[in-house]
């Protein structure tokens, strides 16, 4: 089968993807039409929930194992849409429609890299997974997929980066700041303003720097998006609540800068969770190489995806750009579509890990 036949299905496929709203969490009817797609090619599959993947049919435990991932699952559409954001349309060489750019172009493409591939004689084995809920981290997506699965050695992650391997990643903790005082009359020398008490937090968030900056990442950085207290004006409030984004580089885990934050916040503070951490993999990997060679540019993502939930070695790589993703009207060029095709298997085929 020609790259252009590839081309073809892979557009084909991505039409029909659109036109299934599949929000987080909500991914049932296109989990359920891409695993009939993919066993009507000849292809068995596997699932749970609504992860779908399937394994080469030459699978040789001794080999090394290659993961081609992306997901199904979308945003929300948000407002602005001058479009049907589940009518594709393709008009002057773009496929407009939620979860074109994000990421159905990566989701297609790796399908049809992973029809060829696996239909020959490789050094490693292959596995394509359709993820879900990876728009929201959620734990049914492939966190709860990867123990179901062989040991892998190194994860292909589609999402759209002008297929530039981003071979650092952001990772995301969220925290729960809350400073408690005592309530009292407003109009009277009365109680301990809570919102007073998390100012000097806030201002540290604001203000810290960690030591360790990394070259791709660039430094942790910490923001305070949420900010709650009061229930009247003439009440002195006795709880104020806040937010808090942190967005690790790879050179700490989130316990690391947990343990670092409740040293220096005289508040109270809980992380959501620790579980989405940044990851990063070598330049010299023979992959990076090989992505290099073939003139495409490493770089480090500020975005998280599920590479935060891979303990393996991954690349994220993927048609489209990230400017794109979770906006209105969005596109993925036809173009880009054919040419991650060609540069997939380029990068894999024949590769020696």
């Amino acid at each position: 089968m020609t790259e252009n036949i590839y081309t073809s299905e892979a557009i084909t496929l991505l039409q029909a993807l659109i036109g299934i709203p599949s929000v987080s969490r909500e991914e049932e009817a296109a989990a359920d039409f891409l695993q009939n797609y993919i066993e009507g090619s000849g292809i068995m599959t596997g699932r749970s929930g609504n992860n779908i993947w399937c394994i080469s049919p030459m699978f040789d435990i001794n080999k090394p194992t290659i993961l081609l991932n992306s997901h199904i699952d979308t945003v929300k559409p948000v407002s602005g849409w001058r479009r049907q954001p589940f009518t594709p349309k393709i008009e002057n060489g773009k496929l407009y429609g939620l979860g074109s750019n994000d990421a159905g172009a990566s989701l297609v493409s790796l399908f049809q890299v992973y029809r060829h591939l696996s239909a020959t004689r490789q050094s490693y084995n292959l596995i394509y997974l359709a993820s879900c809920e990876e728009e929201v981290s959620g734990k049914g997506g492939i966190e709860s997929v990867l123990p179901k699965l062989p040991p892998i050695t190194l994860g292909i992650v589609g999402e759209p980066t002008e297929m530039n391997p981003a071979v650092a990643e952001k990772g995301l903790m969220v925290l729960d700041v809350t400073a408690h005082g005592k309530s009292g009359h407003a109009a009277r020398n009365e109680g301990e303003n809570a919102i007073y008490k998390i100012l000097p937090d806030v201002e540290w968030f604001r203000t810290y720097r960690f030591d360790k900056e990394s070259p791709l990442l660039g430094t942790v950085k910490m923001s305070v998006t949420q900010i709650n207290a009061g229930t009247q004006h003439n009440v002195i409030p006795d709880v104020c609540t806040a937010v808090v984004d942190v967005r690790s580089n790879e050179c700490y885990s989130n316990e690391e800068l947990f343990e670092e934050i409740s040293k220096h916040i005289g508040s109270e503070v809980k992380a959501r969770s620790f579980r989405l951490n940044s990851s990063s993999i070598s330049t010299e990997h023979p992959l990076v190489k090989r992505a290099v060679s073939l003139g495409k540019v490493p770089y480090g993502s500020p975005t998280l995806s599920d590479q935060a939930l891979m303990r393996f070695p991954s690349v994220k790589i993927g048609p489209g750009k990230s400017s794109r993703s979770h906006t209105a009207d969005e596109y993925v060029m036809l173009s880009e579509i054919e040419e991650a095709i060609g540069l997939y298997i380029r990068l894999l085929d024949g590769l020696k890990i």
